[in-house]
């Protein structure tokens, strides 16, 4: 027999492994089920009643499987938080059942008595550290039922549902989802039931109440048309050049500076702030830095002015 602290780690570690494997069945069956119950909906809807009644049996076995893994997740929780009582509990030896401690024992013998019963494998180890803890003796009397509570002896009794169990689980699936069961007189418009289940179908999937989605699309709708309506609408509307050119600052050299676009012969002068200048126009593409450049007699002209 290994140490008891090496034991002991083991367990914690398949315990937490077992808490993991019991909440991922849970959610996985819970799906299924889901789709079980939208289809014993349409069967009941079609008039296949006796096919309901038939396939209904499979989704109350696995509601009771799921109930039977949440007792279960609930016990290893416990032995996990309460793991110091189980490193001083005595075991191995023939009074290993006397050394068991009270507030872990409903919860040791409800594991080695389901575990076996189960598909988690983690909770196969755990049944086996337990056993190799405390005996055989001990796990003898535990698989016999001695110990165990009735609510985990229940989920475990291999029965076919009750005619009764059977017409309430159809009746409430109708129910949910909106369909007459046969023999149920539907109420009138003054009725408190609402045609299409009740608060749960509410907040299931957007696939079973396709209403609800409409009236939120319709309600952001109505939103972002108001925004869009208080909006200010743009000045300038059409396309825009590409091409942006903004002359050099102004500076004590170059008061109103230009810039000549290439190919076009206009300049681009920048307005000082606050001026109104007249618009820049357009030169001859004769013109020179200080303006039109003279011909010869042109300049003898002025030459003769000015000996006057």
């Amino acid at each position: 027999m290994p140490p008891p602290s090496t034991l002991l780690s083991k367990l914690k570690v398949q315990l937490k492994l077992s808490i993991s494997r019991l909440r991922m069945t849970q959610q996985k069956d819970s799906a299924l089920a889901k789709q079980q119950r939208r289809a014993m909906a349409q069967l009941v809807e079609e008039g296949k009643l006796e096919s309901a009644r038939i396939r209904i049996e499979n989704i109350i076995r696995s509601d009771i499987a799921t109930e039977l893994h949440e007792i279960l997740e609930l016990y290893c929780e416990l032995l996990l938080a309460r793991s110091q009582l189980l490193d001083t509990s005595g075991g191995g030896s023939k009074g290993g059942l006397d050394t068991v401690d009270p507030g872990l024992e409903e919860a040791v013998r409800s594991i080695v008595y389901a575990a076996p019963r189960t598909e988690i494998r983690e909770l196969h180890s755990c049944r086996g550290l337990l056993v190799e803890k405390f005996g055989k003796d001990f796990a003898v009397r535990a698989m016999e039922g001695e110990g165990v509570p009735e609510r985990v002896l229940g989920k475990l009794k291999v029965e076919t549902p009750g005619k009764a169990l059977v017409e309430a689980y159809l009746r409430e699936i109708c129910k949910t989802y909106g369909v007459r069961f046969p023999g149920e007189e539907e109420e009138g418009e003054g009725g408190e039931t609402v045609e299409g289940g009740g608060l749960d179908d509410a907040s299931d999937d957007d696939d079973e109440n396709p209403s609800g989605g409409q009236k939120v699309k319709a309600l952001e709708a109505s939103v972002e048309a108001e925004e869009l309506s208080k909006a200010t609408p743009p000045r300038k509307l059409g396309p825009a050049s590409p091409l942006r050119i903004n002359p050099p600052s102004p500076s004590t050299e170059n008061v109103a500076p230009r810039v000549k676009v290439p190919g076009t012969g206009i300049a681009a002068k920048r307005k000082p702030s606050g001026s109104t200048a007249a618009p820049v126009k357009k030169k001859d593409s004769d013109d020179g830095p200080g303006g039109k450049i003279p011909d010869v007699d042109e300049l003898t002209k002025r030459f003769a002015q000015l000996k006057r």
